[in-house]
């Protein structure tokens, strides 16, 4: 009765009851049946907000069907929604009712069809026909037609990319006028128009002006080509829609024209000075973007472009472009461009743009380029200087192996452009022959420099060192020395005496803060004892302190696993070498670095004996880069 007072109350009920009595005995006076009887055809009607089926009898049981029903009924909408949520729509009720017949679902024919208008520019009125379908109530088919009108519209066109010529044009007929060009500049198989005013500013370009002889000018025509191309730049800005394809004499050289000349057809006394250049890094683009540049100040350098820029304007000489290029470079090092900008700057020796480049990958490579396709274009010189580096941000030392294996494995498959899974790497090498280790083969000895780089006796975790002996990069005995060193360590109570030199030999662990916790931890297991680096934020300011603490065996800090599966050692002391240092960025975004430098600390179990000194960093912006680095020396 509960549940019944919730739906309806006992008067609709009755009334209900009467309809559906005075419904059954009109059907049988009329001898019809709109609904089959057949037990393989079962006819539902979809009801209610939530497109719930029922049984086309009204069965009082079915309380929330009746409801939806009503509901659906009362419900303020438009008549094409009520039709859909009451049963009434025609592509619900398209339903074979004729016991005789075999069933048929639903095909896509029964959808309208909609041509294709031939003229996309003009808008017309079709008349579209439905296509057949039963009614519900009979078996007539039953034709609907409608018009529907369908709009067409005018296809885009597509913009052309700026070619260096149009580069080259662009930025520097702002600055001319209708004046002759006087000099012609021979260099990556392209003629570029100058003025002598102008490449005063470069360098080489007057070093070559001076050295030609003056007397022997030579009278430069315009070819058809380059007639055609003027036609169609004077009509045109620097991204124009359409693109005209101009067929040259077959000498394979292109002119940049000026377009400020209104006799197109006409000689010109001009200087003829050639410039080699054998830089891959020079681009026909970038010397474009440079000798524009002599014209025009305001020129924005690309930042996908700022290497090779630069790279034109050392060659020019252009040092107010150098600078500029710096600037940009200086401010836009991130995964996709710091390759690119180092080859430019050590083969141009920018010292600072070099330092700046190697400084970013040194706490960049492990954390974000080793995840990103770009860690393929690390070249091998680079990657070797970065991974001796003292400064190499590390999260721990199994993390620089990971890394150079996906580095080898990209290597290896060249044409790949997708970023690998961990899988996908581990069954690749060790589909490979077992009967050497990869470095030892031909094709991989000139990795092993690198994999002689790794702090292995640091990778202490049972599951690193299994994938390093399923992977088989590095020879057996590696291994086997690995294992030993582990071993004996533990017999001799945590001491490390095959290490003697912090710099190359400490164990190095690491985490970035780049989120808003006050606190942030890392534990740090090695050889029985446990140790947690934490950083805490004071208050709402921007100053961190870093400690490193030992903690105790069932020290709630610690995991299950590090609890019941990890060696403890229960020496009540235990000397410990270690260096804290942080990296971050202020609010002009300058890297600053702050350490303890090495320090040597006896980590005991009491509460004053167990902590180290704290290393305090203020006005630190996120990212924070905080590392550790650990030796135990000999006791």
């Amino acid at each position: 009765m509960n549940v019944c007072s919730k739906s309806f109350s006992c008067k609709n009920l009755i009334h209900l009851k009467r309809k559906h009595l005075y419904e059954n005995f009109v059907k049988e006076k009329s001898g019809k049946n709109d609904f089959p009887t057949s037990a393989r055809c079962r006819v539902r009607n979809q009801v209610g907000q939530t497109n719930r089926w029922r049984l086309p009898e009204s069965l009082y049981s079915d309380l929330l069907g009746s409801t939806q029903a009503i509901k659906a009924i009362n419900t303020s909408l438009n008549h094409s929604i009520m039709s859909i949520i009451s049963a009434e729509s025609p592509k619900l009720m398209n339903t074979n009712t004729d016991i005789n017949q075999v069933y048929s679902y639903r095909m896509s024919e029964d959808r309208p069809y909609r041509p294709v208008c031939a003229n996309y520019s003009s808008i017309s009125v079709l008349p579209i026909k439905s296509s057949t379908r039963f009614s519900p109530a009979s078996n007539n088919v039953m034709e609907r037609s409608h018009t529907m009108p369908v709009f067409g519209m005018e296809k885009p066109k597509t913009p052309a990319n700026a070619t260096p010529r149009d580069l080259f044009m662009y930025h520097s007929k702002k600055s001319l006028g209708a004046t002759r060009p006087d000099i012609v500049l021979k260099c990556l198989k392209t003629e570029w128009e100058l003025h002598r005013p102008f490449i005063r500013k470069s360098e080489t370009l007057t070093q070559l002006l001076q050295a030609a002889n003056q007397d022997k000018t030579q009278v430069y025509h315009k070819n058809s080509s380059t007639e055609g191309l003027d036609e169609f730049l004077s009509d045109s800005v620097y991204h124009k829609n359409n693109k005209v394809k101009v067929e040259g004499n077959g000498t394979g050289t292109e002119h940049p024209t000026d377009l400020g000349i209104q006799n197109k057809k006409r000689g010109n006394t001009v200087l003829i000075i050639t410039l080699n250049i054998t830089d891959i890094n020079v681009t026909r683009r970038a010397m474009a973007i440079a000798l524009g540049s002599l014209y025009s100040d305001d020129i924005v350098i690309p930042e996908e472009e700022a290497g090779s820029i630069l790279a034109a304007a050392c060659v020019l000489g252009f040092k107010q472009l150098m600078d500029r290029c710096k600037e940009m470079i200086l401010s836009h090092i991130n995964n996709r461009t710091v390759c690119k900008y180092h080859q430019a700057a050590s083969k141009y020796d920018q010292d600072i743009l070099t330092d700046a480049c190697e400084r970013w990958l040194e706490l960049n490579l492990i954390p974000h380029v080793a995840s990103q396709i770009q860690l393929r274009d690390v070249p091998l010189e680079l990657l070797q200087k970065i991974l001796r580096s003292n400064r190499l941000f590390v999260y721990n030392e199994y993390s620089v192996y990971k890394t150079l294996a996906y580095w080898v494995f990209f290597q290896l498959n060249p044409d790949l452009h997708l970023m690998p899974s961990h899988s996908s790497i581990l069954s690749f090498f060790n589909s490979l022959s077992k009967s050497s280790s990869l470095i030892e083969k031909e094709e991989g000895q000139s990795y092993a420099p690198l994999f002689s780089a790794l702090r292995l006796h640091g990778i202490t975790d049972t599951c690193n060192v299994q994938d390093m002996q399923m992977t088989n990069i590095i020879p057996q005995k590696w291994l086997v020395d690995l294992l030993s060193q582990h071993y004996n360590s533990l017999q001799a109570g945590g001491d490390m005496p095959s290490f003697k030199n912090f710099n190359q030999s400490a164990i190095r662990y690491g985490f970035i803060i780049d989120t808003e916790p006050h606190y942030h931890s890392e534990i740090i297991s090695l050889h029985g004892f446990h140790f947690e680096l934490k950083a805490v934020r004071q208050g709402n300011c921007k100053t961190y302190v870093v400690s490193l603490q030992r903690l105790k065996p069932g020290d709630p800090v610690l995991s299950f696993r590090q609890c019941e599966r990890q060696t403890f050692s229960m020496r009540p002391d235990r000397m410990v070498r270690y260096n804290i240092t942080v990296n971050h960025y202020d609010n002009t975004h300058q890297l600053h670095q702050q350490t303890t430098g090495v320090m040597s600390h006896k980590f005991g179990l009491g509460e004053k004996t167990s902590r180290s000194g704290s290393l305090k960093v203020e006005n630190a912006e996120q990212p924070i880069f905080v590392s550790l680095s650990l030796l135990f020396p000999q006791s």
